[in-house]
């Protein structure tokens, strides 16, 4: 049949204009639709303006270290809606940036509503005039991203109480903020709002914070944030929420049991942070007969859905973590395998994304990066493993640059030297983790790690360190 593209990608994040690129490359006639922004969630009110200013928090918090060589900063006039407004021009930058790249790559970019109508149909609403306009594809790829998770009791206002969006749009600075979830998006509020001199106090129902990461990590961060004043609260649930007219927020602590009277706490804001959830309703897909499992779109071997011409990629599929990163991987795959089918290129080398090679990352500071297995699943499965760790103040540049926290932990086999699992905190740990990635994905052992040659002074030689370390042959140490 004649179609008006071969394929159609519903939304513009990371996963659909990274996908609708990949598609263009490989001769495919392409098309996304978008409702808000193209770059999506992560770079308009997710990745980008967060780590903007969770940069500009590590510049604010190293005016104490100025203080110790003699060098006073004059904050009178210090406005933190310059610095909101510097992250939403970051944002608006990089936005402009994927519409040129769009733009470059003949991908046609339709703004509006989408609603799939059938297998190969989907109707476009104006959001202008509200003139609905009909496509069609061989593949549609739905890409529509995820949204804060409300929770019970504390609905959204976004002036009292935040979403992760609200956050960072936040103009003034309350004196002290609650924040309810200890992942990594909590975390990262929680070091942004500690160093621009808010009092911070995290509410976390499992019983540590990062639960999805090594438990050493967890430990790691919360001493640390602990010693810069957050005050933590874990194996706690939220409760029984009170607006007074003053503007302050009264909520009670209890046991996730709800065992006991309670704690409570008083705060001018409270930022919900406790998950988000896949944005798929209202698309049309239930009465399409996409099969979804708690809003989640079921997916196959190449994310494709029960109907084969439609697929899903990016936050509304499950199994493979909410990040941007995952998200575009996915969408070149969606993009390879339609090619594949319409007969424009060879079928993907891999089928779904493995997640033993997902990297995890938290952006506070010291950084967090995880990857692979963990002990507590080598344990669980009965799998032999050798744990190395190295700390970073025993690297010469963390110690020259004043950033010896943290160390770099690896699980690699004891007879093969296979790397099974990874986890890293401190100075740079987002970056230095992707050299035992590749390492491991690409079936390299310890050893060949050892023998490359790594750059003095650098922060990289640690994972050198580290993977001696697992032979028993660490040099500095």
């Amino acid at each position: 049949m004649n179609y008006d593209y071969d394929i159609i990608f519903i939304g513009a994040g990371p996963a659909g204009y990274v996908g609708a690129i990949r598609a263009r490359q490989l001769g495919l006639s392409t098309a996304v639709i978008e409702k808000d922004k193209a770059g999506g969630v992560c770079l308009n009110i997710g990745c980008i303006p967060s780590k903007a200013l969770i940069d500009r928090a590590t510049q604010f918090r190293s005016l104490e270290q100025l203080r110790d060589y003699g060098i006073k900063a004059d904050l009178s006039e210090f406005d933190y809606a310059r610095v909101q407004a510097s992250s939403r021009s970051a944002a608006d930058t990089l936005s402009k940036g994927v519409s040129f790249l769009l733009k470059k790559n003949r991908v046609d970019y339709i703004s509006g509503e989408a609603q799939v109508e059938g297998a190969h149909r989907v109707a476009v609403r104006s959001l202008v005039d509200g003139s609905v306009r009909q496509l069609s594809a061989s593949a549609l790829v739905v890409a529509t991203g995820s949204s804060p998770r409300p929770m019970t009791g504390f609905d959204f206002d976004e002036e009292r109480i935040l979403s992760s969006t609200g956050a960072l749009f936040l103009q003034r600075l309350p004196k002290t903020m609650a924040i309810i979830g200890g992942g990594a998006i909590g975390i990262e509020f929680a070091y942004i709002m500690n160093s621009f001199g808010v009092q911070v106090h995290l509410v976390e129902l499992m019983d540590r914070v990062l639960p999805m990461e090594d438990p050493e990590v967890s430990q790691l961060i919360q001493s640390g944030m602990e010693k810069r004043g957050v005050v933590f609260y874990t194996h706690k649930k939220a409760q029984d929420l009170k607006k007074n007219p003053s503007g302050e927020l009264v909520f009670s602590l209890v046991s996730p049991e709800g065992e006991g009277t309670g704690q409570e706490l008083r705060v001018d804001r409270i930022l919900v942070s406790a998950g988000r959830l896949p944005r798929t309703s209202g698309l049309g897909l239930e009465t399409l007969g996409v099969r979804l499992d708690r809003g989640y779109v079921v997916v196959g071997d190449y994310y494709e859905t029960s109907v084969s011409s439609v697929f899903a990629v990016g936050d509304i599929v499950a199994g493979e973590g909410q990040l941007a990163h995952v998200a575009s991987a996915q969408a070149e795959l969606v993009a390879e395998r339609v090619a594949a089918i319409l007969g424009k290129g060879p079928n993907p080398w891999r089928k779904r994304l493995d997640p033993r090679y997902i990297p995890q990352m938290v952006y506070c500071e010291p950084q967090v990066a995880s990857f692979g297995a963990q002990e507590a699943t080598l344990a669980l499965e009965k799998r032999p493993y050798k744990v190395a760790r190295f700390p970073f103040r025993a690297i010469g540049k963390a110690v020259a640059v004043d950033r010896p926290e943290g160390f770099v932990k690896v699980l690699s086999d004891p007879l093969t030297g296979e790397i099974l699992g990874a986890s890293a905190v401190g100075a740079e740990a987002t970056e230095l983790i992707h050299e035992l990635l590749v390492a491991a994905q690409g079936e390299l052992t310890v050893d060949e790690i050892i023998d490359t040659v790594h750059a003095h002074p650098t922060f990289s030689e640690i994972i050198k360190e580290a993977s001696l370390a697992s032979q028993d042959r660490a040099i500095h140490i």
